[in-house]
């Protein structure tokens, strides 16, 4: 029997995913464009987890959240956080349920990209002083040749003391490169393959050229082994207060110096270096320091080593996350040692993690009636992980209806889709951790083109929908 069904009938059984700006009235767009100016600032000051974690943190205390260690006891209402050896962070609103009946959480990670220098990085040769490199995460490296490039971290000097640099960002610094080869000599580096062309090993950061000069008393010059570098240190050592071991126990980062800027004659999308994640952590931390008196305790996580598997001690395995919630139930007078993993078993989380958008120059990866768009609203992942999902979290349909019906009551513009066609590759998030420990989990977040590339685009409509439906779980 063929059952004939008219527009509204038609309209109301099928799904069809619809672009966010149809639906935004003047008022709306305002509103979505003074966010997202806040969160370019936010990017712009924060290009390493170190910074975006300081960044957060005076942003949580401006808000008045307090850090918990100066806390002795805890009731519903307080707003506190904990900084994680100064690379990740995690904060809370406490709420008015019982902990134990668990909290709702949202967690991105501050980590992006990047390039990090070598232990012993500072070499000569052929007229150039240059910094040895080893890229962190998920890059392609020939796109980080030939673009300016800003170097961030902290050098640990032996008494003690940390030194925090920043060169390359300010419009007085200069800043630095990665060669590579003018198309007349590169016949043998057009054949091999994109992820050969560049080798790691070639990712030599020009540093200076000009050498060291050195008058004897007899007003004859010194001959200097090195001139170049050792020029270059006198340098550091003149401004920083750094000698050549000290590089021994830093943590410097080679960033693109790229500003975020509006895209587009309609200025409807952000370009930025990090998009991925602070695409997601910075809205989720506006939706908590927004959050007033919830029923249930609000907790933001914002971590990091994501990239490169959310091993080591700031990373998502690490068990002080777990600190964290132990300290609240004590300061809240929790005594059962089953409290934890009640805790933890009973809660909410949304990962806060980036996704693929559709891009129209390279549909071929995507899969149509799986994909997700920029400008489409917030991306829900019920799994992620790669071939057979493998090394994924496959969120539950009881706790994805929860989350649709939340939504949806709120006029949260989402969509739902896959990261690409099953084998072309994959990805994952932390949201396998997280459900390892009891967790209701979903991946959550915001869809990027150009994903962890040097620069890279969301839509402003899909960060200010990420904010909202933050703020709306977590409240």
């Amino acid at each position: 029997m063929v059952i004939e069904m008219d527009e509204k009938m038609k309209e109301k059984l099928e799904y069809e995913q619809k672009q966010g700006w149809t639906k935004v009235s003047e008022e709306e767009k305002n509103q979505i464009f003074e966010f997202c100016d806040g969160y370019m600032n936010f990017l712009n000051m924060s290009k390493t987890e170190r910074e975006s974690v300081k960044t957060s943190v005076s942003l949580l205390e401006k808000a008045g959240f307090a850090d918990i260690n100066a806390v002795d006891k805890l009731k519903a209402g307080d707003k506190v956080y904990y900084v994680n050896k100064a690379k990740s962070l995690y904060a809370a609103v406490i709420g008015k349920k019982c902990l134990t009946e668990g909290v709702n959480l949202v967690g991105a990670h501050i980590d992006s990209p990047r390039l990090d220098l070598k232990p012993n990085p500072l070499y000569e040769d052929s007229n150039f002083a240059l910094f040895k490199t080893h890229y962190y995460g998920g890059i392609r490296k020939y796109q980080w040749t030939s673009i300016p490039l800003a170097i961030h971290g902290v050098v640990a000097k032996a008494d003690g003391t940390i030194v925090e640099i920043n060169i390359g960002e300010d419009e007085n610094d200069p800043i630095f490169m990665i060669s590579d080869l003018l198309p007349h000599l590169a016949a043998n580096q057009s054949k091999k393959p994109l992820n050969e062309a560049i080798a790691g090993e070639d990712l030599n950061v020009i540093v200076g050229s000009i050498p060291a000069c050195e008058i004897d008393e007899d007003g004859k010059k010194v001959e200097i082994k090195n001139p170049i570098k050792n020029n270059i240190l006198r340098i550091l050592n003149r401004k920083y207060g750094i000698k050549e071991i000290d590089f021994i126990s830093a943590e410097l980062e080679v960033v693109p110096a790229f500003k975020a800027k509006s895209l587009g004659f309609d200025e409807s999308l952000i370009a930025s270096y990090g998009h991925d994640d602070r695409v997601c952590a910075y809205p989720e931390l506006c939706a908590l320091i927004d959050i007033e008196d919830p029923e249930t305790t609000a907790v933001c996580l914002l971590s990091d080593k994501e990239e490169v598997g959310s091993q080591g001690n700031t990373g998502m395995h690490s068990m002080n996350f777990e600190l964290f919630l132990m300290n609240i139930l004590e300061k809240m007078d929790y005594t059962s040692p089953f409290d934890l993993q009640k805790l933890l078993s009973n809660s909410k989380c949304l990962s806060a993690d980036v996704t693929a958008a559709f891009d129209p120059t390279f549909p071929q990866v995507n899969e149509k009636y799986n994909s997700v768009y920029a400008g489409n609203g917030i991306a829900l992942q019920k799994y992620t992980g790669s071939r057979g999902k493998s090394g994924a979290s496959d969120a539950n349909a009881e706790f994805l209806g929860y989350i649709r019906g939340i939504f949806e009551a709120d006029g949260i513009s989402y969509q739902s889709g896959e990261m690409g066609r099953i084998d072309e590759g994959g990805g994952g998030t932390i949201a396998y951790i997280l459900a390892n420990k009891g967790m209701e989990v979903l991946d959550c977040g915001v869809p990027v083109i150009s994903m962890h590339a040097p620069y890279e685009l969301v839509s402003k409509f899909d960060v200010y929908m990420s904010y909202l439906a933050y703020k709306t779980f977590l409240k």
